[in-house]
């Protein structure tokens, strides 16, 4: 029979009651280590909040983090004495263009110039066969003697029927007969007459002579082609002429140029030529400054309705033949007195829409926008009218780095004219 154990014969504890021990010991001991570990991290953030937050937000540190300045160029504008221009392009032409053409027509006999070469008024160029109106003009010629004669056979009559009559030995109506044969056969001279000076217009028309100087054309028609002449028709075109000195320029001006150049004038902004002419300047596309002087001729009467401009027309001296009627120049037209202006280069321009905006640099370094009113361009240099102070400071290169209200680190440049070719 089992009576009760000693204590020291007590049962060993279950697994189940062996294994619950070590889970108490073992979440103690994570809940002090994520105890510290909080007080370690608040610990740091009170650090950095009150000690470094403060030294990385001052201007100190800040200045030391950002990027510097970009480099930039500045100059003040340019302050010259000009005269303001404008600018157009035209086309120089002939003053006198002129077709020659036969008036009478023949086989073409001779050639009497070179192509292209110079010729002079009434130098000759062709010759048609004289042959033929040689003879009419002989026929005409004859036939003035035939009537002639019968003229004076007719007056022979006519004395001897006033004498007759006189006597009342001649009926009436014999001597109005031989007073109607005087009178007939003076109209048959007259028109013998007039055959005569057109036979002999004919004959000269055989030799085709220059009408103006200047240089001719090449020959369209070779020796012994017929030709075909007259006044109506269809005549045969043989060669052009067109005159060198002097030449004309034409362009169109636009209403607004137009009307700022009939300012000026009305201003007395330029000086006018004794004939009330106002002076222009043209060049070739192969030159340089404005080699040509010359004057405004002609203004149209009404400006195109279509397209809103004027035709305008300038003459020019051309005594050497450097100008070739048909060559596109450039011609500039003074619209303004001389006076003191401000200028800069156009590269310095920057379009903000409808608007010219130049960037200017202040004391500090800070880029400030101008709106501007731009000019003509002299001297390579753009003209503005308004908008820009002489001192300011303006950005002629670099302006891809400057930004308005930022900052730039300006580095003094200088503006000079630079003539364009």
């Amino acid at each position: 029979m089992d009576g009760p154990r000693p204590l020291s014969e007590a049962p060993e504890p279950s697994l189940s009651q062996r294994e619950v021990r070590p889970r108490r010991r073992s979440w103690r001991g994570w809940f002090w280590l994520g105890l510290v570990l909080v007080t370690v991290a608040a610990a740091g953030t009170y650090y950095w909040y009150w000690r470094l937050a403060p030294a990385a937000s001052s201007p100190t540190s800040a200045r030391a983090g950002a990027p510097p300045a970009p480099p930039v160029t500045v100059s003040v504008p340019l302050r010259e004495d000009v005269t303001e221009w404008n600018e157009f392009t035209g086309q120089f032409a002939a003053r006198e263009f002129v077709e020659i053409r036969a008036r009478i027509s023949g086989y073409l006999e001779a050639i009497d110039f070179k192509d292209g070469q110079l010729v002079k008024k009434g130098d000759r160029l062709f010759v048609i066969d004289q042959r033929p109106y040689s003879i009419a003009l002989a026929t005409a010629q004859a036939q003035l003697v035939q009537t002639q004669a019968r003229l004076d056979l007719a007056n022979h009559q006519l004395n001897r029927a006033i004498e007759l009559r006189r006597n009342e030995n001649i009926a009436a109506q014999t001597y109005d007969e031989r007073l109607q044969e005087v009178r007939a056969a003076t109209a048959g001279v007259d028109t013998a007459k007039t055959a005569i000076r057109s036979a002999e217009l004919d004959l000269d028309y055989t030799r085709i002579t220059a009408p103006v100087a200047g240089r001719i054309g090449q020959h369209l028609v070779s020796v012994g082609n017929l030709i075909t002449g007259g006044n109506i028709g269809q005549t045969t075109l043989l060669t052009t002429i067109v005159s060198l000195d002097p030449i004309q320029f034409n362009f169109d001006m636009s209403e607004a140029d137009y009307l700022e150049f009939q300012r000026a004038k009305a201003q007395g902004a330029f000086k006018s030529t004794p004939d009330g002419r106002v002076p222009v300047f043209a060049r070739l596309a192969n030159e340089t400054g404005w080699p040509h002087e010359g004057t405004l001729d002609f203004v149209d009467n009404e400006l195109n309705r279509s397209a809103g401009t004027i035709r305008v027309r300038a003459v020019f001296a051309n005594g050497d033949f450097a100008i070739t009627p048909g060559e596109f120049g450039r011609l500039r037209l003074p619209i303004s007195a001389p006076h003191e202006a401000l200028l800069i280069p156009d590269s310095a321009i920057l379009t903000d829409q409808s608007r010219k905006i130049v960037m200017t640099a202040k004391a500090d370094g800070t880029v400030e926008p101008r709106v501007v009113t731009p000019g003509p361009i002299i001297d390579g240099l753009r003209v503005i009218r308004d908008g820009l102070g002489p001192t300011d400071e303006v950005i002629i290169n670099g302006l891809l780095r400057a930004r308005p209200g930022g900052k730039v680190s300006p580095a003094p440049g200088k503006i000079e004219p630079s003539p364009a070719p």
